[in-house]
């Protein structure tokens, strides 16, 4: 595990609190991001499909604004919440701070 021993240098008030993640998401490792088709033609409205590594699961169609604000890579994780909210992960971030559990 990665370990900040203190916050980065340009922090005004000196060391920041520290938080210990306890939180239970749902998640995939992305594989590769495709474009959707649309029959014979391709479509380019911004949405993307995530391919999972883990071929048991389904692509996962994300929109425009999902692309934008998370710039997704292969090889991070898809990220949904227990409130709905989705997001993405670097797999170091996210492998450093989640075990599996089932």
């Amino acid at each position: 595990m990665t370990r900040m021993s203190t916050p980065p240098n340009d922090q005004p008030c000196g060391e920041l609190p520290r938080y210990k993640c306890h939180k239970e998401v749902w998640a995939l490792k992305i594989k590769r991001i495709d474009y959707p088709r649309t029959g014979a033609q391709q479509d380019d409205d911004g949405k993307r499909l995530i391919v999972p590594e883990n071929g048991r699961y389904s692509p996962i169609l994300v929109d425009h604004d999902y692309m934008r604000k998370h710039q997704p890579k292969e090889g991070g994780y898809y990220v949904v919440y227990a409130d709905g909210y989705k997001s993405w992960s670097p797999a170091e971030a996210f492998e450093d701070g989640y075990t599996l559990i089932k």
